[in-house]
């Protein structure tokens, strides 16, 4: 199999050269980082690969995988969990940090659970779930570290469902923690949409009999437009730390901060730091959902070319004061063996401007194509011998 890469010219994008430099910014954060998940640009990368102590942001994994079993069918939300008293008595109290203030023997749905991980970042909902879902937290444990690798976080590894200090065992990196927050907007929209822009919740009862409320620690949610998640994290070692995302006008930013010193200084980067992603950088649209980029030879198919469409609106980030200067192809290993399925990623789209990293988007199959018989191999071999 041979990579196969068509160049794609835009003359009408081409009329002036590019000369505007990457926006600068300098984060606060000793540990920041940006991408535009419309067109796959990386738009600030500072530390993004080095590893570090994930504190509650470990929480959106274990969110994750009880969202994908839920959209599997293997799990429902209406499903009940009893509290262990064991599990009670390790995560309740002022030492067991941010709690949804469950009670020995109650029952609680997964639904409430998931607000009180998500809203509330309760640890003692973390593993009222993770037991009720694989009988013990360290089963549990072992779900995320297999998710972790099906999504391809090459630098993390999780050692508990809430993550609580655990001398190392548990560690991510930036670029990883952007790559689960894009996988849960990308592959359970629904779910994402329903938990993680609540902005209270209210669970368990003081002293005196009186609800409790806890607000969400999300720091862009209500000061940036668009903000709807994710997971802020603190502790002593890992610091003051924030995955967040946003969606203005069809742009979806992504961001990663940790490392900062103080409660204050965390909201205020995280303001800073989106409001510069949206502003600072535009979106040159390239190709509408559904549109036609190029088609790709297929090998033993019932047609011997298939369409290479984009799965959505595709555009590529620009410096908001750049011209349009870009240079677009496709790639793909090829000829293409069938069967293929509608839909199927089986191409990417490649951008390149002079001052932003290759941006990467998928293209998809336009059409099935099934595997031809000895009579159809034959006459595509005919036609494509006399062209």
């Amino acid at each position: 199999m041979n990579k196969s890469v068509a160049v794609l010219l835009f003359t009408g994008l081409l009329a002036q050269p590019l000369t505007a430099a990457a926006p600068p910014y300098t984060s606060e954060a000793p540990i920041a980082y940006m991408k535009d998940l419309s067109s796959g640009a990386v738009l600030y990368d500072k530390g993004g690969e080095t590893k570090m102590p994930p504190a509650s942001m470990a929480k959106m994994m274990t969110a994750h995988v009880a969202f994908r079993l839920i959209q599997k069918g293997e799990l429902k939300l209406d499903t009940m969990f009893t509290v262990r008293p064991e599990t009670w008595k390790q995560w309740h109290g002022p030492a067991a940090g941010s709690t949804m203030f469950l009670s020995a023997g109650e029952q609680v749905s997964v639904e409430n659970l998931l607000h009180g991980i998500v809203t509330l970042s309760g640890n003692d909902a973390c593993v009222v779930l993770a037991e009720g879902i694989a009988g013990t937290e360290q089963a549990f444990v072992a779900l995320m570290n297999e998710e972790a690798k099906r999504m391809g976080l090459k630098n993390s590894h999780f050692g508990t469902s809430n993550g609580w200090p655990d001398e190392g065992v548990t560690y991510v990196t930036a670029e990883d923690l952007a790559k689960l927050a894009q996988g849960t907007i990308e592959e359970t929209p629904d779910l994402y949409k329903r938990f993680y822009a609540t902005r209270s919740f209210t669970w368990g009862k003081t002293m005196g009999g009186a609800d409790i409320a806890q607000g969400n620690r999300n720091p862009i949610l209500g000061k940036i437009a668009g903000a709807d998640g994710l997971k802020t994290g603190h502790t002593e070692e890992a610091g003051y730390g924030f995955t967040g995302s946003a969606e203005q006008d069809g742009r979806r930013l992504v961001m990663v901060v940790a490392g900062l010193t103080s409660f204050n200084g965390r909201i205020q980067e995280s303001v800073r730091f989106m409001d510069w992603g949206f502003k600072a950088w535009k979106a040159q649209p390239l190709f509408k959902k559904g549109a036609t980029v190029e088609t790709a030879d297929v090998q033993l198919g019932s047609a011997t070319s298939v369409p290479l469409v984009a799965p959505q609106n595709l555009a590529v980030t620009l410096p908001r004061t750049a011209s349009t200067n870009i240079s677009v192809k496709v790639v793909y290993t090829g000829p293409i063996k069938a069967p293929i399925a509608k839909g199927q990623k089986i191409a990417d789209l490649i951008v390149s401007t002079p001052d932003t990293p290759p941006q990467v988007m998928p293209l998809v199959a336009g059409a099935d194509v099934a595997e031809a018989g000895m009579f159809g191999r034959l006459w595509n071999g005919l036609k494509t011998l006399f062209g």
